[in-house]
């Protein structure tokens, strides 16, 4: 059977169908990378593969990044699921770690080199919620009017993981429970041109707090300004899981978030993470502690 490639009914993102993940050959690989690099997010049901399965298909992409101090962490479980059965309580690291993810983001846009791809699989999912949503910032970028344009060309953002917690309420010390990370903010353009295609899109997200030459105020209101415009029908794509489901999308122009669920179900997601490329995913990294993101620039809630 011959690979069907679906469209969404969005601006981008594809459904493949009649191809095996883990029976892949160069052949197939070259369509879905051929879909990949057209269609930035890629959803295949019903794959059920197992970790090394996973793990194999993501490094077609690319090298692994690691998520944690361990060198055999290629894939890892993202859930709400502790070791005893029971599930994280809010005043946890790990609750903190889920709920921050319900905000829009890209993947390590707060380390040195961002990421280049992602992907799910679904292994254990809740009665209701709990889906993906994925953001085309590709079509967003194309989106905006001129003077919009011109105002972002030459303009760049920290991204800082301390901020993005801190603005949501959740204040971390310096190193706690991100030991893997770097010590200090990446500065990256807000219009970053995608290495494959040619395509600009827009380069933001929760992680992104603030940008030189503007005050903090003004910096944010922009930053927040162009993530309610880019995540907007029908540049997104909500994606229901269903166990066995695998979903991949391009971080270099789509942005996702986690939707809510009741957080007394269970819900267990493998996560695969691809590393960027030093040539074109490489940023400088600000040392003072102003730009750090140390030290949360927005209170509490």
């Amino acid at each position: 059977m011959d690979p069907t490639i679906t469209p969404l009914d969005a601006s981008f993102g594809a459904v493949i169908t009649g191809i095996d993940l883990a029976g892949l050959d160069d052949a197939g690989w070259h369509i879905v990378e051929d879909a990949f690099h057209e269609y930035a997010a890629l959803v295949f049901p019903a794959q059920n593969l197992g970790d090394e399965a996973q793990v194999a298909f993501a490094k077609r992409f690319g090298n692994i990044e690691l998520l944690r101090d361990d060198p055999k962490a290629e894939a890892v479980l993202i859930s709400n699921e502790k070791p005893d059965g029971g599930v994280v309580e809010p005043d946890e690291h790990r609750y903190q770690t889920l709920r921050g993810n319900e905000g829009w983001h890209t993947d390590s846009s707060y380390m040195p080199l961002a990421s280049k791809a992602a992907m799910l699989t679904a292994l254990v999912v809740p009665p209701a919620g709990g889906e993906t949503e994925l953001a085309d910032m590709r079509d967003a970028y194309d989106a905006l009017d001129d003077e919009r344009k011109d105002r972002i060309r030459d303009l760049s953002a920290y991204h800082s993981l301390y901020q993005s917690q801190a603005k949501v309420g959740y204040t971390i010390k310096t190193g706690a429970g991100y030991g893997y990370h770097t010590k200090g903010a990446p500065l990256r353009p807000l219009v970053k041109t995608h290495p494959a295609t040619g395509r600009k899109s827009l380069f933001i997200g929760r992680h992104a707090y603030r940008i030189p030459g503007l005050e903090d105020g003004e910096a944010q209101a922009l930053l927040d300004d162009l993530l309610d415009f880019a995540c907007r029908p029908p540049r997104t794509y909500k994606h229901a899981w269903q166990p066995g489901d695998l979903v991949v999308w391009d971080n270099r122009c789509v942005l996702h978030r986690a939707r809510p669920y009741d957080y007394g179900e269970t819900r267990v997601m493998r996560h695969t993470r691809v590393a960027g490329d030093p040539a074109n995913d490489l940023a400088p990294t600000a040392r003072d502690e102003r730009a750090s993101g140390y030290e949360p620039t927005t209170s509490n809630r």
